[in-house]
Order: structure tokens, then C-alpha cells, then sequence
């Protein structure tokens, strides 16, 4: 019989809210983690064991992240905690600042989302890395400098004396995560929290920061928190699961009795809702509709014939496309860098009237450079395209900025960050109505923002939206407004530079699911470039693999999947976790 390791961790009836001002003379809180049922408050409850992994896994919003916070008091000022959080039997509700500042870094060390804004950008990598060493071991300079080289060894970063003097911009994202790693650990902690870490990361390095993550478990014996809603990530890493959601805890279990036996409905739900490599099915599991019927496995789509005409106009051809940056060199020189088509064939392509196009490949493939070289959005100084782009027979790469300017109604694109491509200072229905005014589209504002509230509707928001800010919606929501600004425009092509990959994967499954209810309404032809294969799996006809600026393989959705041919792909397919490679 196994022995059950100690507790190193114990939260018993957490809680914690948020003051939002006075109304009344009275203090107006928002329960974050803990609900009030029947009158009486409850909190959440689970262990974590010594040398253990448990995964905190739930939609936006659930309190995943909050609890985790709560657990140093990273939290804002006007943040409230009650219950317990013992570790190693001291609780740390009850421990001073100085206590808590001990503690942070040396015995509990956390990695964050977006390694970019936890590193300071003006110190190197090195400074950053010393710094805890310092604090907490009382390390000389020179001995930290030492510590940290061995350190960026250890999380398997190439040259780590050479890393010692970059500063966080010149690495790459995989780098700056392997960073924070390392930095995470110089104290060799008792528990790590990991916040989303692999969140956005393609997945080659997806998977090398999860081995990366166990080994270094493993090899310091330490427990971590994994806090994702990526529950193929979670299938990989975790021993124990805890499933949240609305700051409760749905289920708690081992791993392999969470996916095989899922118990609460929600449970049931999420791991339905995620696209998978076998899913060719003609829509995703959405979360209410399975919750609401209790029906799982009657509401998953089953295959179905494509209703889409093979032989569909061409609507968007590139031909031997390529595209350069100047790098200056010297005081007054440059040089050439080629971006796209350093094989000298460039990208070629045909794309039909109502097809999807998947273009997949690690970060610094080159498929966010082709896909905005298609609509002609770098600088014309910034380096030179070459080859073709033709719309409707037409080369776009030819034309004058004035006669560009009618095609761009026709051809759009949708961002990956919805947070970074709404303006803050404009409402929804200014966002949605400028658009049209620049391109002449309504008889006027009455006219326009009747047609503004329709695709509101039909992207599945409501009229109150029109008047609001983009900061009062959550990330789905925003996505979906980035896609109905597209459609004000009645665009015939749309390209989606990684458009679902920072959603979780309830709000994935709804915008993936309008995005194919609009292609088949609308008839548009969609160029969908991400580094997820069972989104593509889901959504694409044909598959365009890119590598080191170059087409490395090229053929039907099932062809790349089913049978790849090169070594590259096979490596994109090996790397995706196990969650994703069977229905669940």
C-alpha cells in the first residue's frame, strides 16, 4: 500500500472578496472565491500533498488565480481573505508583511502567464536572477552570478553565460518563460505556483516548458499548483485535479478519475467542449448547453458531411509570396532578412470561396508575417514583398495605396490580443459605426447603427453592448465584437492571426462555433493561422505547415494529420498533449 505524503499546503474555507465602494454608508463587496449559499458563506477547501502537482483548472473568471494570489497576499489592497491557509501547519493568513516577504521567493515561488510583464525590462537577465539569491541565501555578487548561470543551464537554456547580459526583450517567449523558471527556483522552493505558464506558447514549446516543469519537480522534490483552463495540459502534468468554478470547487480527484470518471456536470462539460484531433464534427460542445441538459454525449455533433462546393470560385491566390525586413548594419548600412520564402519558392496557395485555410507552425515560422503581407499591412519601407497576391485575379501587390483602399473593405483580419485591438476610448457602437463611415457603407448614422446592433446580434451580444467600453467585457466577449467590426464591412476573406489561442476553451468552442455559422451564412473564405492542429483539425480544409520562413508541407486537413510526411509535422503532432488526441 502507497504511502500518503504529508500536507505541505492546506486551504480550509477561503474566501475572499472585493470592496467596490459604498453605496449607502454600506461597503459593497464581490465575492471572488467562496459563495454564500443558504445565507451562509462557504469557502473552498483542498490539500496539497509534499512532492505533488494539483491542478486548478476552470473557466475565466472561476477564481483560480485569485485563490493562488490569496495564498501570498498578492492580491490588491482592497482585497478581503477569511478561513485558513497552513503551510507546513503555520497560517498564513495570520503572518506579518516581513513574515510573508520571507516566504515569497524562497519557500514559495510563483511563475506568472506573460512572462514579458513580470521581468523588468531595464535590468538584464542576470540582475534579476541574482537578486532573490542575494535576498534570500545571502550569496555574494559573484557567487549569485555563479548560481544564476547554472540555473539558466538547468532550465536548458542555450549559452546561459551569454543570456547572463540580455535583457528579457531579446529573448524569445519561450526564453522569457525559461527565465522566470529559473528564477523560480534559484531558492529551490517548497511549492511553485505555476499561473497559466504555457498559456499562448505553441506547442513544441508548450511541451518543452511541461517537461521542463516536471523534471525540475521531480528533481527538487518540491509540490507545485498548476493553475490552467487548458485541460490537455493539465492531462499531462497534474496528480490531483481541483475543478472551479464561480469561486467554488465543482470536483476534486486523482487525475486519471477526473477525465475517466468525471463526476460533476461541469467536470463533464469541459472536457467535452475541447477540440480534439479526432473531432471533425460540425460544431463544439458548448458549456451551458451540455450543463443544462445533463446530455453530453447527445449534444456532441457527429460527423457530418461537408456542405462546402470542392470546386468553389478562387477567391485569394498567392504566388511565391515573399517578404523581407531591413536590419540596419553599421551606421548607415542594412541588410536583408528574409521573414518569408528564405527558400527562394516563397508561399503559394489557392483559397476557395467558403474554405478555411490552416496555416500552423512554431513562434518565428513566419505565418503571422505571411498572413499580414497578404492584406499589405507591414510598412512598404520596412523591407521588400515579392511575388503575388491576387484577389479575384487581381494582384493586390500592385495596386496604389488609393486603389488598395476599396479592397480592404473586402479582405480583414482578426487579431489574437482582443485587449491590445480595441480602441479603449471608443464605445462598442462608435467602434463598430467608424468603420462604415470610412468606407461609405449606410445612408447614414441612424442607418449604421441598426446595422452596428444586427451583427451584435449575430455574433451573440446584445444592444446594451453599443454604449459600453471595451474594458467592461471579458475576452470572448471582446473577440466576438473584433469579428463583427470585420463584418461591417461585408468582407469576403477574413484572416485570423491566432484568434482563439488566449481564450479558454468554453469561450474557444462559442467563438469557434460562430465562426463556422458565419462562413456557412456568409460564404466567407477564412485564412486561420494558429499553432493549436486540433483548432485546425476542427476548422480547415487544407493545411499550410511553415518553418523557418518556408512551406515544409502542404496538403488537405487529413492528410497533414492523419498521414504528415515531414519530420516537422510529425514533431507538431507529437507535441500535442495527450488531452487533445481522443474525444473525450
Amino acid at each position: 500500500m502507497t504511502a500518503v505524503p504529508p500536507v505541505l499546503l492546506s486551504l480550509q474555507d477561503l474566501r475572499v472578496s472585493f470592496r467596490t465602494g459604498k453605496h449607502g454608508g454600506v461597503v459593497q463587496r464581490t465575492q471572488a472565491v467562496g459563495r454564500n449559499v443558504g445565507g451562509q458563506a462557504r469557502g473552498i477547501s483542498f490539500d496539497i500533498p509534499e512532492n505533488t502537482t494539483v491542478a486548478l483548472v476552470g473557466e475565466s473568471g472561476s477564481g483560480k488565480s485569485v485563490t493562488a494570489m490569496a495564498i501570498l497576499n498578492l492580491l490588491p489592497d482592497n482585497a478581503e481573505r477569511s478561513g485558513v491557509i497552513a503551510f507546513q501547519g503555520r497560517d498564513l493568513l495570520k503572518a506579518s508583511r516581513q513574515q510573508l516577504q520571507a516566504l515569497r521567493g524562497k519557500d514559495i515561488a510563483c511563475v506568472f502567464q506573460d512572462p514579458m510583464s513580470s521581468l523588468n525590462p531595464v535590468f538584464t537577465v542576470g540582475a534579476q536572477l541574482r537578486e532573490p539569491l542575494m535576498k534570500h541565501l545571502g550569496l555574494s555578487a559573484r557567487q549569485a552570478m555563479v548560481r544564476a548561470e547554472a540555473l539558466l543551464a538547468e532550465v536548458g537554456l542555450p549559452e546561459p553565460k551569454r543570456r547572463l547580459g540580455a535583457y528579457p526583450h531579446e529573448l524569445s517567449g519561450g526564453q522569457q518563460q525559461r527565465v522566470m523558471i529559473a528564477m523560480a527556483l534559484s531558492c529551490e522552493p517548497k511549492l511553485l505556483i505555476a499561473d497559466e505558464p504555457t498559456t499562448a506558447l505553441d506547442v513544441t514549446i508548450q511541451r518543452q516548458i511541461m517537461e521542463l516543469l516536471a523534471a525540475v519537480k521531480a528533481r527538487h522534490r518540491m509540490s507545485m499548483l498548476f493553475i490552467s483552463h487548458d485541460l490537455g495540459v493539465v492531462g499531462e502534468i497534474a496528480d490531483q485535479v481541483v475543478v472551479m468554478r464561480q469561486g467554488t470547487v465543482r470536483e476534486h480527484g486523482p487525475v486519471a478519475d477526473i477525465f475517466a470518471r468525471p463526476q460533476d456536470a461541469y467536470t463533464r462539460a469541459l472536457l467535452a467542449c475541447r477540440p480534439t484531433l479526432s473531432n471533425t464534427g460540425a460544431r463544439l460542445t458548448v458549456i451551458d448547453e451540455l450543463m443544462a441538459t445533463e446530455a453530453g454525449a447527445a449534444l456532441r455533433a457527429a460527423p457530418m458531411a461537408s456542405g462546402k462546393m470542392a470546386d468553389a470560385p478562387v477567391i485569394l491566390e498567392a504566388r511565391a509570396l515573399t517578404k523581407s525586413f531591413w536590419i540596419p548594419r553599421g551606421l548607415f548600412g542594412r541588410r536583408e532578412f528574409k521573414a518569408v520564402g528564405r527558400d527562394g519558392r516563397g508561399v503559394s496557395f489557392q483559397l476557395r470561396r467558403g474554405h478555411t485555410l490552416g496555416v500552423v507552425g512554431e513562434s518565428g515560422s513566419g505565418k503571422t508575417t505571411m498572413g499580414l503581407a497578404l492584406l499589405r499591412l507591414h510598412e512598404a519601407s520596412g523591407g521588400p514583398v515579392g511575388g503575388e497576391v491576387r484577389f479575384e485575379g487581381e494582384d493586390l501587390l500592385a495596386l496604389s495605396p488609393a486603389q488598395m483602399l476599396p479592397m480592404r473593405r473586402r479582405l480583414q483580419v482578426v487579431f489574437q490580443n482582443p485587449y491590445a485591438s480595441l480602441n479603449p476610448r471608443f464605445t462598442i457602437g462608435q467602434t463598430l459605426v467608424e468603420p462604415m463611415v470610412i468606407h461609405g457603407i449606410g445612408s447614414g448614422r441612424v442607418d449604421r447603427e441598426a446595422r452596428a446592433r444586427a451583427l451584435l446580434h449575430k455574433v451573440g451580444l446584445d444592444d446594451s453592448a453599443m454604449g459600453r467600453y471595451p474594458h467592461e467585457f471579458s475576452g470572448g466577449q471582446r473577440q466576438r465584437i473584433a469579428i463583427a467590426r470585420c463584418l461591417t464591412l461585408n468582407p469576403e476573406v477574413l484572416v485570423l492571426d491566432e484568434a482563439v489561442s488566449a481564450l479558454d476553451v468554453s469561450v474557444q468552442a462559442q467563438v469557434l462555433n460562430l465562426l463556422k455559422d458565419l462562413q456557412d451564412e456568409l460564404g466567407l473564405a477564412y485564412v486561420f493561422i494558429s499553432h493549436d492542429l486540433a483548432v485546425v483539425r476542427f476548422m480547415a480544409d487544407e493545411v499550410l505547415v511553415m518553418k523557418d520562413g518556408e512551406v515544409v508541407e502542404q496538403a488537405s486537413v487529413a492528410q497533414i494529420l492523419d498521414a504528415p510526411q515531414q519530420d516537422y509535422t510529425k514533431r507538431l503532432i507529437g507535441a500535442i498533449p495527450r488531452g487533445y488526441r481522443a474525444v473525450a
